[in-house]
């Protein structure tokens, strides 16, 4: 593990861990209306159902079968949830009973996690489109035709969809129209979702680079070159960014000059996204484990090992992370790594979970959508 220590680390000190109980007031929505949930963190600040102590008590709601892989993760939007699966359809779902409200057929893979915004659904698929379609309906709006195929998640942030796509580049769209506002070359496939905050795209590349886009232009900020492949999704808090990569290290950048900040080297490469909550990153790695990280100076905190890969991103929600590793879906106690909960579908769980208003819903290689809520 390494630590590299600078003036601004020593000024972001300030957001140091902090207890679960001292939680600020929720002035974000309660919904998880796209991958990265509008504050870019995968933290919904606004869940108060489930908690540390009852989360034991999680069971099956219902589940619904798409009869293929669902690696996508779903969008939690007024009682309706969004996901698409590998059987190349996009679903609107009840999010109370699991009833089929809608289904789109796209006509390739839909591994891109969907975004919600003003009544319009963003999600990419591997047919190299990308689509708008109408929320309560399903009706399609317009599609965006790039490259190549689009396993990045679309971000959604005044009136503009950001998106990648494994031609190598990162669009700005008008989400009314779909038209083309800019877009940025990089020198690799573009497989991570974009992270949208401050006026500033961030968003990484298989050319090993992590980029900070100027979101209005599409000019280039600054760069950040790591040893592998990044396909981490970045998270963005407090002035600085956070992002996995292949060459096995959890990276922290200045979110306004991209210098290094710290690194810890887990023991795999890191292509899930970070999660960051009350000033602790919580990341997965390949080599089976979850990390619980000091944002300000990456230190361990601890690390779960769940026996199996992990190739999904954690969620955090009242002091609970939940993720998903092998077969099985787990909700971590935020403060110590301790397991509270786990449920196993019958296959492995890439899909990452999004959690509102007491509810738990993920999806499996096994073609499931679950949610999971108290009983």
């Amino acid at each position: 593990m390494k630590h590299i220590r600078t003036l601004v680390l020593i000024l972001c000190a300030c957001f140091g861990p902090v207890a679960w109980g001292q939680q600020p007031e929720c002035k974000f929505s309660p919904f998880w209306a796209e991958f990265h949930k509008e504050n870019m963190q995968r933290w919904n600040r606004c869940e108060k159902v489930l908690t540390v102590k009852n989360v034991k008590n999680l069971g099956l709601k219902w589940s619904y079968n798409t009869d293929d892989v669902v690696w996508s993760s779903p969008a939690v939007v007024n009682g309706v949830v969004y996901v698409g699966s590998f059987n190349c359809c996009v679903y609107s779902l009840n999010a109370k009973t699991g009833a089929k409200l809608w289904s789109y057929y796209i006509g390739n893979q839909v591994y891109s996690s969907p975004a919600v915004a003003n009544g319009v659904v963003y999600v990419g698929s591997r047919n190299n489109k990308l689509y708008a379609l109408n929320a309560s309906t399903g009706a399609k709006l317009w599609s965006y035709a790039t490259g190549s195929r689009m396993d990045s998640s679309p971000a959604v942030a005044k009136g503009v969809v950001y998106v990648g796509s494994d031609d190598g580049n990162v669009y700005a769209l008008n989400a009314s129209t779909g038209a083309l506002l800019w877009s940025y070359t990089t020198g690799g496939p573009v497989s991570a979702s974009p992270a949208v905050a401050n006026g500033v795209v961030y968003v990484g590349s298989g050319d090993n680079n992590v980029y900070a886009l100027n979101a209005s232009t599409g000019n280039l900020l600054w760069s950040y070159a790591t040893d592998s492949y990044v396909a981490s999704s970045a998270a963005v808090a407090n002035g600085v960014v956070y992002v996995g990569s292949e060459d096995d290290n959890v990276y922290a950048l200045n979110a306004s000059t991209g210098a290094l900040l710290w690194s810890y080297t887990t023991g795999g490469p890191v292509s899930t996204s970070p999660a960051v909550a009350n000033g602790v990153i919580y990341v997965s790695s390949t080599n089976n484990k979850v990390y619980a990280l000091n944002a300000s100076t990456g230190s361990l905190l601890w690390s779960y090992a769940t026996g199996s890969y992990v190739a999904s991103s954690a969620a955090v929600a009242n002091g609970v992370v939940y993720v998903g590793s092998g077969p099985n879906v787990y909700a971590l106690n935020a403060s110590t790594g301790a397991k509270l909960w786990s449920y196993a579908t019958r296959s492995g769980v890439g899909s990452s979970p999004a959690v509102a208003d007491g509810v738990v819903y993920v999806g499996s290689g096994d073609g499931k959508v679950y949610a999971f809520g108290l009983k």
